[in-house]
């Protein structure tokens, strides 16, 4: 196998005393979309932040396209593009006038700059909106021309953080679309941030962040699998009858309690639907049962609710 698009050898990164990441190890392939999955201020922009050269590297490692970040910024620049969570386009310059600006910061210029641009123009759906004011678009409308920015000077790896942020769902699955023809199409690779399970899932494989911390890695499929079974979550009828207790004790089985809520993983789970209420009739208020989902692997991973994990976001 080749060496991987983008590597990432334990890195960490502090804000003072608060550690924001810790030993963040993985690889991406080129031509893969990678999916780095978790809550807002879970770590994903700060690792985000590193990878683009916003943020330093303060221990580990990390390289792009074959050049480290710590030691050959301007090579990874050239190499990457760049979506950021914030905005980047200038309110008061066209759509055009945008991506003029951010060619000629590449060398791009003449004909060769009008074709790249007509052409992301046409592929995001915005060919007409080439002489609005940036600042008149709608949120949807301004993030596909952040996104035409960050593809003008044809980059060999593509960041996107968040990149689904204020586009509706139609949007959102034409943006996909075009990701998926850029990597089949031109070997483009693509790291994205998200905290959307929906969007996960479109990934070709997932990093799990918690609290700074990579949890799981793995493809959609292998992570559910992974849960080793059907997941049913058991609402007791009086939060201090010491449901998960009784049921450990009863079936012998592993039953965590979230938020109130007792959650256990069981193959051929409906049977075990059908014992916990025979069991434990007076007991059992409602019985939820399902085949595990990302967040059902979070929760095995953490011990905690996805939304949980949510702190001010920046991190």
């Amino acid at each position: 196998m080749s060496d991987p698009a983008l590597n990432v050898e334990g890195v960490s990164f502090r804000y003072g005393d608060r550690q924001a990441l810790r030993d963040v190890t993985f690889a991406v392939q080129t031509g893969e979309i990678f999916g780095l999955l978790g809550p807002n201020g879970g770590g994903k922009t700060t690792l985000f932040r590193i990878l683009s050269t916003t943020l330093p590297v303060q221990e580990g490692k990390a390289t792009l396209a074959g050049h480290d970040v710590a030691t050959s910024p301007d090579a990874v620049r050239s190499a990457i593009g760049v979506t950021f969570q914030s905005p980047s386009l200038d309110p008061k310059l066209t759509v055009g006038e945008n991506l003029t600006y951010q060619g000629h910061l590449y060398g791009l210029t003449g004909t060769v700059l009008k074709q790249r641009s007509d052409e992301l123009l046409r592929r995001l759906g915005l060919s007409d909106r080439r002489g609005d004011i940036a600042e008149t678009l709608s949120g949807g409308l301004k993030r596909r021309v952040e996104i035409a920015k960050s593809l003008l000077h044809e980059p060999r790896i593509l960041l996107l953080d968040e990149p689904s942020t204020g586009l509706d769902p139609g949007a959102r699955h034409d943006l996909w679309r075009y990701l998926s023809e850029l990597r089949k199409e031109a070997g483009v690779t693509v790291m994205v941030t998200t905290h959307l399970m929906e969007e996960a899932e479109r990934c070709d494989r997932l990093g799990l962040l918690s609290q700074g911390e990579l949890v799981a890695q793995g493809t959609p499929d292998e992570l559910r699998a992974s849960v080793g079974g059907d997941c049913i979550t058991v609402q007791p009828s009086q939060p201090e009858n010491n449901l998960a207790t009784r049921i450990r004790e009863r079936f012998n089985i592993e039953a965590q309690e979230i938020d109130g809520a007792v959650r256990v993983e069981r193959e051929q789970g409906h049977e075990l639907v059908r014992d916990l209420v025979a069991a434990f009739p007076d007991d059992v208020k409602s019985v939820a049962f399902g085949k595990p989902t990302l967040e059902d692997v979070f929760i095995q991973r953490t011990g905690h609710r996805f939304w949980d994990e949510e702190t001010p976001d920046g991190v």
